[in-house]
């Protein structure tokens, strides 16, 4: 078992975490009917807005990250190094966040805390390989140590807005998640094990939003007076939360697949669920034959994906060219697709630009991955994360100015949210919308049925 704590991070520039809403802007605001009076409590480009995204996006991804080294470190990966520094990595962008707004010293202290917590989660590996439970009990206290000290942090940080119990009871839920994940790992139950995964993701995108409310509110000049707790700001956050996590689900299955991995099929399994909720909630809008007609385009392209998984298994070169060239007929319809669905709010010359660098990222880091050169497998499954920010921007943003009826402006909340690490309820979301937007991000989501059945 390699277990290195030294770790070189890879890093990522901090602006990649910071997504805009270019897609949408690219439209113009013919078609808007907001007053402007309102269209700062209702657009999904606020600087509060932003902050929150930031945020969602480098804490879910540390939640991915974490759960994802663990199990590299427990099965002697040969890319466990790189896991784990691209984990690190995720850390100096979270403090990078931190300076922003507290300063260098306030981060370096937050550095400091943040990365202890990443080691210990590191000795818990370790005494769980080596069999040793005093070392895993050892390791268990120190989180709880750990625990204390970050809930302290972030209540003198936010002056009491995110008071130490609180947080401290939210970070019980977070350690909680991963050790358990990763314990159900070790035991050979991978179901709970992904389940648990899944869970610490949306809970770290929770907390996001409960800190951006606190730092809004802290400093409300400096991001002009916008609130990042708006239906249009939630709308945008849930699909960056299913975005950036269909990106990073879909690179480990495919390296599970790649892997002959004993948990392969749960690992696919947590990307077909998103897509049988999908096929059921198109069945429950426009009746069984929309539904079916739904199921059989979307794991039709689906499919292409996974034939070039297979194709790579096989060392067949013409069948990853086939699959490419399927893809990029794919990317063309589904481009033109949506530009229609939204009324050129989302233009396909953008929409197949974004598509084509999402299809390569996932490919550059399954090839990467196959090759051995697991640097650049996590640089691009880090990047393929980061990028899928964008669509979950545009389609928010086309989505608000084509129905601004649903997303009114909502004012600052008057206290913050008791729980420390936890958010406040999201609107209900035009859902025919929704499963446009979750079209551009389930690329690979059906992986599993196929490459099982053709190996």
């Amino acid at each position: 078992m390699k277990i290195n704590k030294l770790l070189v991070a890879l890093p990522l520039t901090l602006s990649l975490l910071v997504p805009t809403a270019a897609l949408a802007d690219s439209h113009g605001s013919s078609h808007s009917t907001t007053p402007a009076s309102s269209e700062v409590g209702a657009g999904t480009a606020t600087p509060a807005g932003e902050l929150r995204i930031a945020l969602d996006t480098v804490l879910t991804e540390h939640a991915f990250l974490a759960v994802e080294a663990m199990r590299k470190g427990v099965d002697g990966a040969e890319d466990f190094d790189q896991a784990s520094g691209a984990l690190l990595a995720n850390a100096d962008d979270l403090k990078a966040a931190v300076a922003s707004v507290y300063g260098e010293e306030g981060a370096a202290q937050f550095d400091e805390i943040w990365k202890s917590h990443i080691g210990y989660f590191v000795d818990y590996v370790t005494a769980t390989a080596n069999d040793d439970q005093a070392g895993k009990d050892q390791a268990l206290a120190e989180l709880e140590e750990y625990k204390k000290t970050q809930s302290e942090f972030f209540d003198t940080a936010t002056e009491g807005r995110l008071p130490a119990a609180a947080v401290n009871e939210g970070l019980d839920m977070h350690v909680d998640q991963l050790i358990k994940s990763f314990d159900a790992y070790v035991a050979g139950d991978f179901e709970t094990s992904y389940a648990l995964e899944r869970e610490s993701i949306q809970h770290m995108s929770m907390f996001a939003e409960t800190l951006s409310i606190a730092i809004t509110d802290q400093f409300a000049d400096k991001f002009e007076n916008t609130n990042p707790d708006t239906p249009a700001i939630d709308l945008r956050a849930t699909l960056n939360t299913t975005f950036t996590e269909h990106a990073g689900l879909a690179v480990m299955a495919m390296q599970d697949g790649a892997d002959g991995a004993e948990s392969f099929d749960q690992a696919s399994a947590a990307l077909l669920a998103n897509a049988d909720d999908l096929t059921a909630a198109v069945t429950s809008v426009y009746g069984e034959e929309a539904g079916a007609a739904f199921d059989e385009t979307w794991k039709s392209h689906i499919g292409y994906f996974v034939d070039y998984v297979v194709a790579t298994g096989e060392g067949n070169a013409e069948g990853q060219e086939k699959a490419k060239a399927e893809l990029d007929e794919y990317i063309v319809e589904q481009a033109a697709l949506l530009d229609g669905a939204t009324e050129g709010r989302v233009p396909a010359a953008a929409l197949e630009e974004g598509l084509t660098a999402h299809v390569s990222q996932l490919l550059a880091s399954f090839d990467s991955y196959v090759a051995g050169d697991y640097d650049a497998a996590y640089s691009s499954m880090r990047e393929a994360y980061a990028h899928m920010t964008m669509p979950a921007a545009g389609l928010s943003a086309a989505i608000v100015d084509q129905f601004p009826e649903q997303f009114g402006e909502a004012a600052m909340p008057s206290e913050m949210p008791k729980t420390g690490m936890g958010g406040t309820e999201s609107s209900t979301l035009p859902f025919m919308w929704i499963l446009a937007g979750l079209m551009l991000a389930g690329l690979t989501t059906t992986i599993a049925l196929r490459t099982r059945n053709q190996q």
